[in-house]
Parts: C-alpha cells; sequence; structure tokens
C-alpha cells in the first residue's frame, strides 16, 4: 500500500498565532523551526512514499522550501488538518492508500507511532479512520489535571471499547478517575496523540460532512467521524521511554525544548 505523509500547517492560530515558525532549540544549541521538526519527524518514518508540508501561508511555504521540504499550497477555507489533508488530494497527481496527517505541532512524534499506525489500517480492512493512543502513568495524568486546572489544554484524551473503536476524544481529562495515582502507576487514562491515518474514501466524505456540535464545543477535528458513524481504530502505542509532547500552548515551548536536548522524560 502506498502511502503519502501531510503537515499541516497554519500561520492563524487562536491559541498560539505564527505556532509553525517557532524556534525550538535542541543539542549544542541548534535552532530549527517547529515546522522543520515536524518534517525530520515524517522523514524518519519507514515505508512512506510522499512527504509534503500543507499550507496557506506564504511564510511558512518558504520557511519549508528552504529545508527542503515539498509544499503543497492549499485553500483558505480549510478548517483543520483533516480537511487540508483532503485538499492535498485535489492538487497532486498522486493517489494512494493510505494518507498520515502528522500534525505540525508534534515535532516528538517517535516513528514507530505512525508505522504501527499505517499497520493498523494494513491490518483491519474494515477500518477507515485510525489513531494512535498512548497509556498515561500518574505522572502524565496529574500533568494533564493540571493544565486543566490553570485552564490551559494539556493534551487531548481518548476513550474506546474493547475493539479498539473509539467511543470519545475530548480536552478534559476523561475517563473520570476517582483517586490519585502515583507517578509510575498505570491509570485507565489515554492520551491522544494527535495522528491520523485515512483511506482516501474516509477524506473524501470527511469534506462532505457539515461540523456538528461536538467537533464545535471541542475544538476537535475527529469527533465528525463520530458524529457521522465512522468508525475511528485507535492503534495503542508504546513510548519506549520516550517523551511525548505537543506544542499546543506557548508555554510548551520549554518544555518540549528540555525534551528534544534530552534533559527530562517528560
Amino acid at each position: 500500500m502506498s502511502v503519502l505523509i501531510v503537515i499541516p500547517a497554519r500561520y492563524a492560530s487562536s491559541r498560539f498565532p505564527g505556532k509553525p515558525l517557532v524556534a525550538l532549540k535542541g543539542p549544542n544549541g541548534e535552532v530549527k523551526t517547529l515546522i522543520e521538526r515536524s518534517w525530520d519527524a515524517a522523514m524518519a518514518v519507514e515505508g512512506v512514499d510522499r512527504v509534503v508540508v500543507a499550507t496557506d501561508d506564504d511564510r511558512i511555504r518558504t520557511t519549508a522550501e528552504r529545508f527542503g521540504a515539498e509544499v503543497v499550497m492549499t485553500s483558505e477555507q480549510c478548517q483543520n488538518g483533516t480537511e487540508r489533508c483532503a485538499d492535498v488530494l485535489k492538487r497532486i497527481a498522486d493517489r494512494f492508500d493510505i494518507i498520515v496527517n502528522l500534525q505540525g505541532d508534534a515535532p516528538l512524534t517517535p516513528p514507530w507511532f505512525i508505522e504501527e499506525l499505517i499497520a493498523g489500517l494494513r491490518e483491519k480492512p474494515w477500518a477507515q479512520v485510525a489513531t494512535p493512543v498512548l497509556a498515561t502513568d500518574g505522572a502524565a495524568l496529574n500533568g494533564f489535571l493540571e493544565e486543566r486546572a490553570a485552564g490551559r489544554v494539556g493534551g487531548t484524551t481518548a476513550v474506546f471499547d474493547r475493539n479498539f473503536c473509539a467511543l470519545y476524544f475530548s480536552k478534559e481529562v476523561i475517563p473520570f478517575t476517582p483517586k490519585n495515582y502515583a507517578g509510575d502507576a498505570e491509570t485507565p487514562v489515554f492520551h491522544h496523540v494527535g495522528v491520523y491515518a485515512y483511506r482516501q474514501n474516509a477524506l473524501n466524505a470527511y469534506v462532505r460532512w457539515p461540523v456538528g456540535p461536538l467537533e464545535t464545543n471541542e475544538g476537535l477535528e475527529q469527533l465528525r467521524f463520530l458524529e457521522n458513524g465512522e468508525p475511528i481504530l485507535c492503534v495503542e502505542v508504546d513510548a519506549r521511554g520516550q517523551a511525548f509532547w505537543e506544542v499546543n500552548n506557548p508555554s510548551d515551548v520549554a518544555r518540549v525544548e528540555s525534551i528534544i536536548r534530552g534533559e527530562r522524560s517528560g
């Protein structure tokens, strides 16, 4: 099966304007933009046929082309990364069996997350959409709760059934847990990793559906699939000791930089 990775990137963001161009300092003081580090993450994935940055902003295009990325300019009307992935397919000649949406704010995404996501779609022909989920320990869960208490989104959580079909995704911490957990204790909460793999038919359907109340209220694009009865396969992945965090807010920059430099595990 042929695989395309799309890295959607937009300049306008209510929480963090200009986020793709923020500079992240790595080992030995090496500075790269967030979009370049996301590109590096995509290029580390095995079994991929093509990688493109999808944007409607000339500043992002110029920056991405400068470090050697292929850029596809997409419509300004795209409301989220999934719509931008669908728009890419209208603008390129090649057709792909699996399209991966690696959002441009997740440079710490390990390559095996995406490789296992692709494998999940290959192994389950009924699934049209798949996304990774990561079990949290007490430290991660407490971090989510602290972020929400401070009025920030620390990450998205997911709940799913026995067949690993998603039941719901939320920026709140779900499911509710009535007890406290030690830092290294297992918890029932799963962190949703903001990466998606789709078959082309799913993307074609997505852009025809109207935006529903759940997607609107949560601000989570994947809920449009659930609101229209399209199952989402949740693929449990293992961080293998590697810290994972997304750049959701300006305050996340220092945390991600410290992880890149290997100063802490999470």
